[in-house]
């Protein structure tokens, strides 16, 4: 019965990110899990710092090589991830995969880097997509939206970019496709951050010798 109410749940998320519904207020925490639900029809939306909290782990396998691939790797350490959900039969996806292409090699020497989370996807077609658009950050493949479901709620549309800061907190979020232009400025400024403004524990820890 578990595994049945695990798929269900899913089930019920992919309805959600296919059709793009989107309900409430404003982002919501719930426990040490980030979700989010689109605030009256807005397709961006930002956090100041004391409003993120970390998101749970995304980890599945790589499309392309199907070696494990999960947001807690090394590579991801300490670094701003711009995490795209996308899919080729997206045509959205397909008008802004340069533009994400494009940010990604002008900013990852600031200590930034990109992961997708190809869903509900046929395989090859993914891959082919990769291949042909010489796109150079990993994704992993989610055909069940199982990894989906730890970055957000049934709200989120297909696609949607968060940027994380270095912690893994949402810094942005894109409701819709993106611009080079835009994004490259949103990354810009999270990279900018210094770790210290992205750490809740260093405003409270006295530094050593202090009481």
């Amino acid at each position: 019965m578990r595994k049945v109410s695990l798929l269900l749940t899913v089930l019920a998320a992919l309805v959600g990110v296919i059709s793009g519904c989107g309900t409430g207020d404003d982002a919501v925490a719930q426990g040490d899990t980030f979700q989010f639900v689109s605030p009256g029809g807005q397709t961006v939306i930002t956090y100041p710092v004391a409003d993120r909290k970390k998101i749970a782990d995304l980890a599945g396998p790589d499309l392309v090589t199907d070696a494990p691939l999960s947001l807690s790797d090394e590579r991801f350490r300490d670094k701003v991830v711009v995490v795209n959900v996308w899919g080729s039969w997206c045509g959205p996806c397909r008008g802004e995969a340069d533009d994400l292409e494009q940010v990604y090699e002008q900013t990852k020497d600031l200590g930034v880097e990109f992961v997708g989370i190809n869903l509900r996807d046929d395989r090859d077609s993914a891959k082919d997509f990769v291949a042909d658009r010489n796109v150079g950050f990993p994704s992993i493949y989610d055909f069940d939206g199982i990894t989906l479901s730890a970055l957000t709620t049934p709200t989120a549309v297909v696609p949607t970019t968060v940027i994380l800061d270095r912690r893994h907190q949402p810094a942005a979020v894109y409701l819709k496709a993106v611009t080079a232009e835009e994004l490259d400025a949103a990354v810009r400024r999270v990279a900018a951050e210094s770790p210290a403004a992205t750490s809740p524990a260093s405003a409270s820890t006295p530094a050593p010798g202090q009481p």
